[in-house]
């Protein structure tokens, strides 16, 4: 094992040394704007805004005070990437490159079985993959902190933030691993494997950013206020935009049948119409941890379940 290990070592080290000089990159980025970020807001500029999504703004100017968190949500979007480019330039010729050139008989003449071979290259690849994405995405939670869920910052639910942080970019690039070395074992060809693996990947990541958008895996909670008073503040949740009115008998209305706010219009229109309470539909802050698990076990599981089938289909297709 220690030969087919070597040898892995020797066809992957670019890939790995690649890995690592992104996350050197990123690093040193990460620093440099969060050091500018905490300046900005040790100068008493921000001191009076409050939490919230409504938008700090300027004294005298009205305009909005933000940080510049632009080069953070780059760093969001390579990891939400990060599927797509490791299953394309490094899961698609991980077994495909060996069987289109042939090179994998030799190795195996050699008396290693198919599976040492398999099992020595995506074990170095799944071990430089889960240290690459991890590290990534603990660069972005770092970074992220000091402007976490604030108007001037970035908020839980933004699409980079949501899905370019946690234990979920880890199983994306394990997914987008175990994908590509599957198609590469199947098709042969290498530029064959890395298009199906650009295909596969890149849909799963916008179907998996639709189900965030209508909250399919996980629905949202329901807040209800009595309507004679002003509702408690939105702060940090994630709201659907559905908002309504519900009769006695439980029934939910739009709310454009009681076009007002809180206030004696809201009073008598409700009444009118025999409404007892409004409400609105918002996930807390705390799915975020929802959201993050669940994109987990999906992508999690899938990349298991490809994995086995790599194994399971090792013995016909070499």
């Amino acid at each position: 094992m220690k030969g087919s290990l070597w040898l892995a070592w020797r066809q992957q080290r670019v890939s790995v040394g690649i890995g690592a000089a992104a996350l050197v990159v990123a690093a040193a980025i990460a620093a440099y704007f969060r050091s500018g970020m905490l300046d900005a807001l040790h100068s008493g500029l921000f001191d009076h805004c409050g939490t919230g999504p409504l938008y700090c703004t300027r004294s005298g100017t009205g305009l909005p005070l933000l940080l510049d968190v632009e080069p953070l949500k780059y760093l969001g979007a390579l990891n939400i990437a990060l599927p797509v480019v490791i299953g394309v330039f490094w899961g698609a010729p991980l077994l495909g490159r060996d069987r289109e050139l042939g090179t994998h008989r030799m190795v195996l003449a050699q008396g290693v079985s198919s599976r040492q071979w398999f099992a020595s290259r995506f074990a170095l690849a799944a071990a430089a993959t889960t240290a690459l994405s991890g590290l990534l995405a603990g660069v972005f939670a770092w970074w992220w902190r000091p402007a976490a869920d604030r108007s001037y910052g970035l908020f839980w639910y933004d699409d980079t933030a949501l899905s370019g942080s946690g234990p979920r970019v880890v199983a994306a690039a394990l997914f987008g691993l175990a994908a590509g070395t599957l198609l590469g074992l199947l098709t042969r060809r290498v530029l064959a494997a890395m298009g199906l693996t650009l295909l596969m990947t890149g849909v799963l990541t916008l179907l998996l950013e639709w189900t965030h958008r209508t909250r399919l895996l996980v629905p949202p909670h329901t807040y209800v206020s009595a309507g004679i008073t002003p509702k408690a503040p939105m702060g940090e949740k994630w709201s659907t935009g559905t908002y309504g009115l519900i009769t006695a008998s439980g029934r939910h209305d739009d709310v454009l049948n009681c076009p007002f706010p809180s206030g004696p219009q809201l009073r008598e229109c409700m009444t009118a119409h025999g409404y007892v309470a409004r409400f609105y539909e918002a996930n807390p802050a705390g799915d975020y941890w929802a959201f993050q698990w669940t994109d987990t076990a999906v992508l999690g599981g899938l990349a298991a379940l490809f994995t086995v089938l790599t194994m399971l289909l090792l013995r016909r297709r070499v």
